[in-house]
């Protein structure tokens, strides 16, 4: 029976959820920059806010888009480095103990580190 090696590949609800934040990111950008334009013109500017609309529907989903690959990178590959089977505790012969603090022969105060 062959092992099989973990996948950094998310799970498909979080990219179902990153979907969706893109798709979301996108709309509220865009009915924005709709509302933007058509509070600060006056007459007829549909034209105008819909070019503005969808130039920051577009800006707000790549943001938002970017900030998803970034998460599901990470998520990815945080869930490869947990072994199967594998305990957070530590061995007991491996814990790191600071040293005593000491003073010198002459009773001068350890200089400070920055």
């Amino acid at each position: 029976m062959a092992e099989t090696t973990p996948s950094a590949t998310p799970s498909p609800l979080a990219r179902i959820l990153a979907f969706g934040s893109i798709v979301f990111a996108g709309a509220a950008g865009g009915f924005i920059g709709w509302a933007f334009v058509d509070l600060q013109c006056e007459g007829d500017c549909t034209v105008l806010a819909g070019v503005v609309a969808l130039v920051v529907a577009i800006l707000a989903a790549v943001g938002v888009g970017v900030v998803a690959v970034l998460a599901l990178r990470a998520l990815g590959e945080w869930s490869t480095q947990k072994q199967p089977g594998a305990t957070d505790e530590k061995e007991p012969g491996l814990v790191l103990r600071r040293p005593p603090r000491t003073t010198p022969a002459n009773n001068e105060p350890p200089p400070r580190v920055r």
